[in-house]
């Protein structure tokens, strides 16, 4: 018997089923050292401890991506290691900060199955949460995932498409205990905007773009130990190893800094979609749309809902066709709640 593990086809999931994925993961400074040493992350409160404590936090947190893609990194052995392609997320809340020297370890429940007309492969939807050493959440969200099956002639389950919410509500998202901005330092954070500065429906051009590597893409899928075959098997994809759809993500973030400086925390996380495939070579470049503003209970604290989209180039605002189709060079639509100081 066979003591390897080819990883899970579509016909091995049950609607129902949880999966405690294995190998927690101990995240510290060095975490943050490679996050800002692959990505142009500025964000105060995620560079300096002074400036997180003058916001009322003890240090700073590791930033929100390091946690997403320490959780994600989790599940890919049980949920996408034979994945064709990863489709989209939902309901995601940042729940509680993660702190160098968390030990972070996840959980997937199957909340959905659905086949595809071809029989040879089928979408999983998961619904996913990350917990610390104490056992408290710092994460959760829904992915769905296009997975191969093992054999075609495997009968197809019964339908189950999950009924998700379109946005998270002001009122769902978790403001970090203590985070105070009444001392918030501008000059130090590098842009003067304001919760109030910014108007529904404006459209940044965060105009910078950085070129994809080899070399840092693949350091990246191994940093979050994502063991996806499309990600660092060039042989188990057609055109190439994909670039891992987070390393798009993060270099967006990091990229919308120019224009959204002082959105500082990422909330929650609406909906995504990695539009078309990127690979190395490729030069991302970022816009945001501001879709909705909301205040928050906690004085001085707002939140701005956003549009963060990821491109191979074209203008500010363009993300599809008239058929309703995503523009061949946009790479990442990606929808999220940030905190920023009123």
């Amino acid at each position: 018997m066979s003591k390897t593990n080819p990883g899970r086809f579509f016909e091995d999931y049950t609607v129902g089923e949880v999966i405690a994925h294995a190998v927690p993961r101990t995240v510290g400074a060095g975490e943050r050292a490679l996050y800002h040493a692959l990505y142009p992350a500025r964000h105060a409160l995620y560079s300096s401890d002074a400036f997180a404590q003058s916001c009322g936090l003890a240090s700073s947190p590791l930033d929100d991506l390091i946690a997403f893609h320490t959780v994600f990194g989790k599940t890919v052995p049980d949920i996408s290691l034979n994945a064709l392609a990863n489709l989209g997320y939902a309901e995601g809340r940042w729940l509680a900060p993660v702190w160098p020297g968390d030990t972070l370890r996840s959980t997937s429940e199957v909340i959905g199955l659905k086949q595809n007309s071809n029989g040879k492969s089928g979408v999983v939807w998961v619904r996913t949460r990350g917990t610390n050493q104490h056992g408290e959440a710092v994460l959760e969200y829904v992915r769905w995932v296009m997975v191969r099956k093992r054999d075609v002639e495997a009968p197809a389950p019964e339908t189950v498409i999950p009924k998700l919410a379109s946005a998270l509500t002001p009122d769902q998202l978790v403001i970090p205990e203590g985070l105070d901005f009444s001392s918030y330092d501008f000059a130090l954070a590098g842009e003067p905007h304001r919760w109030g500065d910014y108007a529904v429906g404006e459209v940044i051009d965060h105009v910078d773009g950085v070129t994809i590597e080899e070399a840092e893409h693949m350091l990246a899928t191994r940093l979050w130990q994502n063991t996806a075959k499309v990600h660092f098997d060039s042989t188990a994809r057609e055109g190439g190893r994909l670039i891992y759809g987070g390393h798009v993500i993060s270099m967006a973030r990091a990229l919308s800094f120019n224009g959204l400086a002082n959105a500082q925390i990422i909330v929650g996380l609406n909906g995504g979609a990695h539009a078309n495939p990127c690979a190395a070579g490729d030069t991302v470049r970022a816009w945001s749309e501001v879709l909705d503003r909301a205040e928050t209970p906690v004085p001085g604290i707002g939140a701005l809902r956003l549009r963060l989209v990821a491109t191979k180039g074209g203008a500010a605002g363009a993300l599809r066709d008239g058929d309703g189709r995503y523009l061949p060079e946009v790479l990442l639509d990606l929808d999220y709640w940030a905190l920023i100081p009123m």
